[in-house]
């Protein structure tokens, strides 16, 4: 009887081989980068040193961690973090959910591919790329400070003003991953059927009408999976958006430091790979632990809707 379930498995698989296979490279990929690393988690409790090698370096236990919480950092770099990725989850999933309806409402099917293009380019562009774009146009000698200067009025220096990073690094952050996740949720409204629409159309209903009670309930199962999972990585950062693009102007660190940058600045400093492997372990359970949390909450509100 202990033989059936693998003897079942197996004939699954053997029918299945040609879909198995071609799952095969995305598997290698997430086991070489995402499940080997996992055996270096012990190096986040030693004090690494590289006389005696990652092996025989002296354990430290909790230390590491214990390093990050008490320098007088630590809270405003997780601060920034959860701040700015609340932010980027609430505001880059709405927009991305109005752009998505927009292209299925009201941009006729002969012009969607070309608004796709426009909009999905910016997610290829590096964020070296992007920083210099940044600085062309907000730098001392960019394009919005010399028009400004044209026009009689005094430049404002962006590299020294630590109010309007937020909104800067907020809008930047979704000009660039908007077309990306729009589309995800625009293929999620064409797998609609097109029954429902047209019943709604008989009956007299309106755009709104449809968006509110058709479109938006059928494809709120995928809003609530892309939030869920970009809330698993609420306390991880786009390095490359909060180190390219403000640069490394001191003065912008209190708004535009995150745990991800914090670590790297440091590791460059003092070389202590422990610490930074203890934060990385940190960002990775307490991420677990938040994903947790919230299917939990999404399914006691709509079980339907849960993500696992």
């Amino acid at each position: 009887m202990n033989k059936l379930p693998f003897l079942a498995s197996s004939r699954h698989l053997k029918k299945n081989l040609q879909l198995a296979l071609l799952a095969l490279p995305a598997f290698l990929v997430i086991f070489v980068f995402s499940y080997l690393p996992m055996g270096g988690i012990f190096i986040a409790f030693k004090n690494i040193n590289y006389t005696d090698g990652i092996l025989r370096s002296p354990w430290v236990g909790i230390d590491n961690i214990k390093f990050f919480f008490t320098s007088s950092d630590a809270w405003m770099v997780v601060r920034n973090t959860l701040l700015y990725n609340s932010v980027f989850i609430a505001v880059g999933t709405f927009l991305s959910v109005v752009f998505a309806i927009l292209l299925n409402e009201v941009v006729s099917r002969r012009w969607v591919k070309a608004y796709q293009t426009v909009f999905f380019f910016p997610y290829f562009f590096s964020w070296i790329i992007v920083a210099y774009m940044a600085y062309s146009f907000i730098g001392p000698y960019g394009v919005l400070t010399m028009i400004t200067e044209k026009l009689g009025f005094e430049a404002f220096d962006f590299y020294s003003t630590t109010w309007v990073w937020p909104i800067l690094l907020t809008l930047i952050n979704i000009w660039k991953g908007l077309g990306y996740v729009s589309i995800i949720f625009y293929a999620g409204i064409l797998g609609i059927s097109q029954e429902y629409f047209e019943a709604a159309e008989i009956d007299g209903a309106s755009k709104l009408q449809i968006i509110r009670n058709i479109t938006i309930p059928l494809i709120m199962p995928l809003i609530t999976i892309m939030t869920l999972l970009s809330i698993g990585k609420i306390f991880y950062s786009d390095f490359g958006l909060f180190f390219f693009v403000p640069r490394e102007v001191g003065q912008l660190f209190p708004v535009t430091q995150v745990i991800d940058t914090y670590v790297f600045r440091m590791l460059k400093v003092s070389g202590d790979i422990g610490m930074s492997s203890a934060v990385g372990l940190f960002q990775s359970i307490m991420g677990f632990i938040v994903v947790l949390a919230s299917n939990y909450v999404v399914k006691k509100i709509d079980d339907d809707n849960k993500l696992f």
